[in-house]
């Protein structure tokens, strides 16, 4: 049996697809845009998918990570 993805990454994925920032997903989750990055990126790890193309300033939804949400 798969061990199920970690539930605060999920959450934290949610509000990030949502608003399709960083920023605004850590203003609204009151942490650092770093605690962010690296949920995502343990969630990606996770279940061995990119989930968002990260620009400079915005990030957009892969294929994958539109699945996803």
């Amino acid at each position: 049996m798969n061990k199920l993805p970690p539930l605060n990454s999920l959450r934290y994925f949610l509000v990030a697809a949502q608003t399709l920032s960083f920023k605004q997903a850590s203003e609204q989750l009151f942490v650092t845009q770093a605690a962010i990055s690296q949920h995502i990126k343990t969630l990606e790890t996770h279940i061995g998918l990119q989930l968002f193309i990260r620009g400079t300033r915005r990030v957009s939804l892969t294929e994958a990570g539109k699945r996803l949400l």
